[in-house]
């Protein structure tokens, strides 16, 4: 047997034990989730050991009965609650990734191109702000929107996950900005532009997978936070999702099924918005892994 023969071989055995660990990480990876399918469409009320998740009565009675439930005000027309609820997450993750972005950006920018009393002591402040988890401040947070009026609204929540997603937002941007060569800016400056054209111009295109993937990073934390938000939030109309999943687990009992299925619901903006920004991701999570 030729040496050409005998790297063919070998090159195939290495391509099938790579492919069978592939296989074999894939699913360990999907085994949960098709567990998660298996109880939401599964007829029966108590989940059964089993070595494949396969429905059993397959039913969609579990996810009618989380995504039509009603809420029943005596003396008013029942409204749609799950949509409500979902509503609610949706619009205060949006609004704390926007608020994030907005407040992220310009700082990010300045920490990363210009010399100034301060900077570096207000980038150890911000890197402080992340070695606590958000809970430690939920007794400042509940006092301080209590003493605004803010306590038990979107708006206020929307502040409460600024705190941690604007930190955050502003450490990803700033190495974003700082592997953005200044010889850009140079050029387009040289070529009759302000600093804020040439910064709105050519850095901010240029770092647009980094905002996409940081805004994303920022709606998914505020999306699947609970703690903060089963504390600021009293009524059930203004619950966010994953206080909504937590009621069917108590004490003593749990809905499985229908906890299941809720997740299966609430996990669909996240794929839709994950769809939409695919192109972005690879390239907005090395942005600020080399700086050059």
């Amino acid at each position: 047997m030729s040496p050409a023969d005998q790297g063919r071989k070998v090159s195939l055995a290495e391509s099938i034990g790579a492919h069978l660990l592939l296989v074999v990480a894939v699913a360990f990876a999907l085994y949960p989730l098709l567990w998660v399918v298996s109880l939401a469409f599964s007829g029966a009320v108590e989940p059964t050991p089993r070595v494949l998740p396969v429905p059993i009565e397959p039913t969609l009675e579990h996810l009618r009965g989380v995504a039509f439930s009603t809420l029943q005000v005596p003396g008013e027309p029942d409204r749609w609650l799950f949509g409500l609820q979902l509503a609610n997450s949706i619009v205060i993750s949006l609004a704390t990734a926007l608020v994030g972005v907005v407040i992220a950006v310009p700082t990010a920018y300045a920490l990363a191109r210009f010399e100034f009393v301060g900077k570096n002591g207000g980038m150890r402040a911000l890197l402080a702000t992340q070695m606590f988890p958000a809970v430690a401040s939920a007794i400042p947070l509940y006092i301080i929107l209590d003493g605004l009026g803010l306590l038990g609204t979107r708006s206020g929540l929307v502040l409460c996950y600024a705190t941690t997603a604007v930190p955050f937002a502003i450490f990803q941007l700033r190495g974003a900005f700082e592997t953005i060569p200044r010889d850009l800016e140079e050029a387009a400056m040289v070529d009759g532009a302000t600093r804020f054209e040439a910064f709105r111009k050519v850095v901010l295109p240029a770092a647009r997978p980094a905002i996409a993937v940081t805004a994303l990073f920022a709606f998914m934390s505020a999306y699947n936070e609970f703690v903060l938000a089963h504390t600021m939030l009293g009524r059930e109309e203004m619950y966010t999702v994953p206080v909504v999943l937590q009621r069917y687990i108590s004490e003593f009992s749990a809905d499985w099924p229908k906890f299941a299925a809720g997740s299966l619901i609430v996990s669909i903006p996240v794929m839709i918005l994950f769809y939409i920004a695919q192109r972005h991701l690879i390239a907005g999570l090395t942005a600020g892994g080399v700086k050059g």
